[in-house]
C-alpha cells in the first residue's frame, strides 16, 4: 500500500476498531453516514443479504468521499427461527430480547465489504451459531444491572469479550465473526490485494 493509499474502517464500533488494532494494521476511521434504519425498511431479504447490503452501503459511502483509499464497511445481523433483531433501545427491550433467545440457538451473520473510488470490490458474509443457556430471570436481572447500558451497543445484548459469555451453553463459530468483524477473511483479502505485506 503507498502512502496515498490509506485504510480507512467505516464504522464508530470500538471493537472493530480494537480488532484492527490488535492485527497490527495502520488505519484511520471515518464513520459512515448510511441511515442503516432506512435501508433495513427498503430491504427485503434473508439476514445475510441484509448484512451485506449494510456493508456494502457502509464501505461505498464512505469510499465515495476517499478515492483510492481502501474502505472497510462491516454490519452485523442476528436472526432467530426467521426473525431478525435489532439492538434495543433500552433496557426492557435488551431483557425482553435476551428472554426470548434463552434456551434458544440463534445466528449472528457479520458481512465486510471493501470499497474503492465509491465502488465495492470485494465482500462476504460469515455465520456464527449461539446457544443461549436457559437462565433465570433472576440472573438475568443481575446481569443487566451489572452490565448496564453497555448491552445497547451490540445487537444480541451482549458483548462475548465480557460478563455476557456466561449467557451461553454453546458456541459454533469464530471468534471474530462473533464480535462483528470477520477478521481472518480480511487479512487474507488485504495480503491478496498487497495492502499488508504476504
Amino acid at each position: 500500500m503507498s502512502i496515498e493509499q490509506k485504510l480507512v474502517l467505516a464504522s464508530a464500533s470500538k471493537v472493530r476498531a480494537s480488532l484492527l488494532s490488535g492485527a497490527g494494521l495502520p488505519y484511520e476511521i471515518e464513520v459512515s453516514p448510511v441511515d442503516e434504519a432506512a435501508l433495513k425498511q427498503k430491504f427485503s431479504g434473508d439476514a445475510d443479504a441484509l448484512a451485506i447490503h449494510l456493508a456494502i452501503a457502509k464501505a461505498e459511502a464512505v469510499s465515495a468521499r476517499r478515492g483510492a483509499d481502501l474502505t472497510i464497511g462491516a454490519d452485523q445481523v442476528m436472526s432467530c427461527d426467521g426473525r431478525q433483531y435489532d439492538k434495543a433501545k433500552d433496557l426492557a427491550e435488551a431483557r425482553l430480547n435476551l428472554l426470548s433467545l434463552r434456551g434458544r440457538t440463534h445466528i449472528l451473520h457479520s458481512a465486510i465489504a471493501l470499497a474503492e473510488n465509491g465502488r465495492a470490490v470485494w465482500h462476504m458474509v460469515a455465520r456464527a451459531h449461539l446457544t443461549v443457556r436457559d437462565f433465570s430471570g433472576a440472573w438475568l436481572d443481575q446481569y443487566l444491572e451489572q452490565v448496564g447500558d453497555r448491552v445497547l451497543s451490540s445487537v444480541g445484548c451482549y458483548q462475548l469479550e465480557g460478563p455476557g459469555v456466561q449467557l451461553f451453553e454453546r458456541i459454533e463459530g469464530d471468534y471474530f465473526t462473533i464480535l462483528g468483524l470477520p477478521l481472518l477473511p480480511l487479512l487474507a483479502q488485504l495480503r491478496l490485494r498487497g495492502r499488508i505485506a504476504g
